[in-house]
């Protein structure tokens, strides 16, 4: 029998597979929790929530998805995620200022009306 599949190996993969389903427990208790509780401004709450739902997804891609053990691989995709979306932002920001020659931006709130067709 090779050392993956001894007894004390599935032993201690039992003991991390009932904590993680703890903390996603404890992770689904807080974010119902959230839902009575009434801080003074609501992206506190959502803050909240969101870090928690965000620790509950990241336990399960870890552990049940089994990525922890492919570091290498999801850190270059992190990378090359991280590198198109600043890439992206800047050519949005950058971009924003581009108008035709000859024409000028003027930001307005107002909504241009056609003039209104003269009766016959």
């Amino acid at each position: 029998m090779s050392d993956t599949h001894s007894f004390d190996s599935i032993k201690k993969h039992r003991k991390v597979y009932v904590a993680v389903f703890v903390a996603l427990l404890v992770g689904t208790i807080v974010t119902v929790l959230l839902r009575s509780l009434h801080f003074s401004a609501f992206w506190i709450t959502a803050a909240i929530a969101l870090t928690v739902a965000t620790i509950k997804a990241s336990l399960v891609a870890a552990f049940f998805m089994h990525l922890s053990n492919e570091r290498k691989a999801i850190y270059s995709t992190l990378l090359v995620t991280a590198f198109l979306l600043v890439a992206m932002m800047y050519l949005f920001i950058h971009a924003r200022t581009d108008v035709p020659l000859g024409t000028e931006f003027r930001a307005t709130k107002q909504v241009p009306h056609a003039p209104a067709p003269a009766d016959k």
